[in-house]
Formats: C-alpha cells, structure tokens, sequence
C-alpha cells in the first residue's frame, strides 16, 4: 500500500531500532485493566516491536501496517505465534470491523497519520469504553553522545526537527471530542548496541531521512565516523518510553 510516508529502503534496519520501556508498557495495559486474551490491534506494527510486547503478555494483536517490506518483515518475526494476525492497512483506514477491539495501539506510529482522522478510526474500531495509546521512544538528547550527534545531524541538515512525533499528544486527542482524560506515561530505559548496529538503527531513521533527502548517507557515514572515534565496542543509549492513553468516551 502506497502511503506520504515509504519506509521499504528502511525495513531491514528497523529490526535494530529499540524495544519500549516494558515498565511503560506494563503500566498502560494496568491502566486500561487489560487481560489475557483481549483483543489489541496494532496500527502501523512495522517490524512488530511493540507487537511482539503484546503478544508476549497473552494478548490477542491484530498488526496493521501498510508498507509491503515492513509488513513481511513483523510477519517473519511473529511466524510461531498464533496471537498474532497481520493485515494491510493505515492509521486513517485499518480495514478493521466496527468495535472489534479493547484497545488501539499505535507504536511510533501515530505522528505519520492524518491524527484527527485516525482518531476517528480507533473510535471506529474499538469496543465501548475501549482504550487508545501512542507512543514512542525519544532518545535522551541532554547525553553527551547523543548532544553530539545532534550536532552531526543539525550541521548537515538546515532546520532539522522532529516534528509532531516528540509533542504532547494530549490536545490533539482533547480536540477530537473522542475520548475521556489522557494519561501520560514516561519510563526511562537504557539499549545497548554495538556501534554497528547503533549505525543501522540510524539508517532506519525516517524522520532524519526525510529531512536530509540526498544527504541522508552522508549524514549517517558521519554519524558512524564519530560512533567509531570513540573506540568502544558499545554503546549505551539513554531513552524515555513516552505513552499517551485514554479511553473512548
């Protein structure tokens, strides 16, 4: 499926991106009471990282994800698991029946949808008083590693930002009239990846992709340059789990 945003040239390397907090994970299904068994659909699964975390804990997950290369690649990952379904379809359109589901996720995914539409959808789709939650991961930028290669990207990249992806969620889910109070959830967690595949997870970057367009290898060539500088064999990464949560009015 074609969508404004095409992730094919960078499906493999989104195996390498990290895993969510499993503390923030574990308190948003706590705050939505949910069970073994409930039925989740993941919109925008990917390569299924935050797919296999709900499986993982005896749910029910219908993976929706529109680009052909990610998809193969969440279906390839979650092949022994019968908890989990994939199915082609967007944030705006899940191709999902009406009130099929206890909660809607949307894992890094949320900040590439139409939102208010894709508000909509979830209502759409979930049970009564069923539950919505976005999240990602933001790196902890204020650590020297990362504050430098902030500085590789913004040198490169003219008026590089993140966009809607590292904004408080909780107007845009206020504006839709949609939902009840949204709770915000924020879980500190440490990956550990070798330079090799801390590059990789870079080369998975859309947003850096995006922005940078044909200097986008360049960029991650310099990013690797300085990751090998510093002559470790690991790198420690500081990230944030942030999750939005509400349930349907």
């Amino acid at each position: 499926m074609k969508t404004e945003w095409d992730y094919t040239t960078l499906a493999d390397a989104y195996l390498k991106r990290p895993d969510y907090s499993d503390a923030a994970i574990d308190a948003m299904l706590k705050i939505a009471g949910a069970e073994k068994c409930d039925k989740f659909c993941d919109v925008g699964a990917g390569v299924a990282h935050l797919t296999l975390m709900l499986a993982a804990r005896g749910l029910d997950v219908t993976a929706v994800e529109p680009n052909d290369a990610m998809r193969a690649n969440g279906i390839k990952r979650t092949a022994s698991l019968p908890n989990v379904r994939w199915h082609e379809g967007t944030g705006e359109q899940t191709g999902q029946a009406a009130q099929a589901f206890d909660m809607v996720t949307f894992g890094s995914s949320f900040n590439v949808c139409d939102r208010p539409v894709a508000l909509k959808e979830t209502a759409r789709i979930l049970k009564p008083r069923g539950w919505f939650a976005c999240m990602w991961n933001h790196r902890q930028l204020e650590d020297p590693v990362q504050a430098q290669i902030e500085s590789i990207i913004k040198e490169r990249v003219a008026g590089y930002g993140y966009g809607t992806r590292r904004e408080d969620q909780t107007s845009v889910i206020d504006a839709s009239g949609l939902f009840g109070p949204v709770v915000h959830l924020d879980s500190r967690v440490i990956h550990e990846q070798t330079v090799a595949e801390c590059v990789e997870a870079w080369r998975s970057h859309a947003t850096l992709e995006r922005q940078a367009g044909n200097a986008f290898a360049a960029v991650v060539a310099a990013i690797e340059h300085y990751l090998v500088s510093l002559k470790v064999e690991k790198i420690r990464i500081p990230y944030s789990t942030n999750i939005w949560i509400a349930q349907l009015a």
